[in-house]
C-alpha cells in the first residue's frame, strides 16, 4: 500500500510540474535564427513586423532561395497583395521517404499559417520538424527580401 501512495503522489506531483511548464509564444529564438543563416542576399536578418505595410512592394508571387538541408532543399513562395503576405506556401521540401512525409505533412500547414500571421520570417520552428523549420524560415526571409517588405 505504502509504494502505492508513494507512486501516486510521484505521479502528481510530475503532472504538476509538467502542466505547470511554460512553452514560448515569442518568436524571439526563431527571429535569432534568421540572423545566422545569413539568407545570402544581403539581408543582415533584422526584421520588423508590419515593415510592408508602406507599399513598397508590387503586388505578386515571389519565390524564396532554395535553402539547404541536411534532409534536401526547402523552399518558399509568398504571395503579395496591398504590401501584405496573404499566402506563404512551401513549394519544395524534403518528402523522399515515409518519415519526411509525414513530419512535413503536419510541419508545413503550420508554418505556412505562421508566415502569413506573423507577416515576417519571426516565426517560431515546429517542435518535431527543427531542420524543415530552419529552412523554411531562411527561404521565407529570401521570399520576402524579393518582395521587398523588410
Amino acid at each position: 500500500m505504502r509504494k502505492i501512495v508513494i507512486g501516486l503522489a510521484s505521479t502528481v506531483s510530475a503532472l504538476v510540474l509538467l502542466f505547470s511548464y511554460h512553452t514560448s509564444t515569442n518568436s524571439t529564438a526563431a527571429k535569432d535564427t534568421t540572423t545566422d543563416t545569413g539568407g545570402g542576399t544581403g539581408s543582415s536578418g533584422g526584421t520588423t513586423p508590419n515593415a510592408g505595410s508602406s507599399g513598397s512592394s508590387a503586388d505578386g508571387t515571389y519565390t524564396g532561395d532554395a535553402a539547404a538541408t541536411r534532409y534536401g532543399d526547402v523552399q518558399v513562395q509568398i504571395t503579395v497583395s496591398g504590401g501584405k503576405i496573404t499566402a506563404a506556401d512551401a513549394i519544395q521540401y524534403p518528402n523522399s521517404d515515409r518519415h519526411d512525409q509525414q513530419i512535413n505533412a503536419y510541419a508545413i500547414p503550420i508554418l505556412n499559417s505562421e508566415a502569413v500571421d506573423a507577416q515576417s520570417a519571426s516565426i517560431d520552428a515546429v517542435s518535431g520538424a527543427t531542420v524543415t523549420s530552419d529552412g523554411y524560415i531562411t527561404s521565407l526571409q529570401s521570399a520576402i527580401d524579393a518582395a521587398h517588405l523588410q
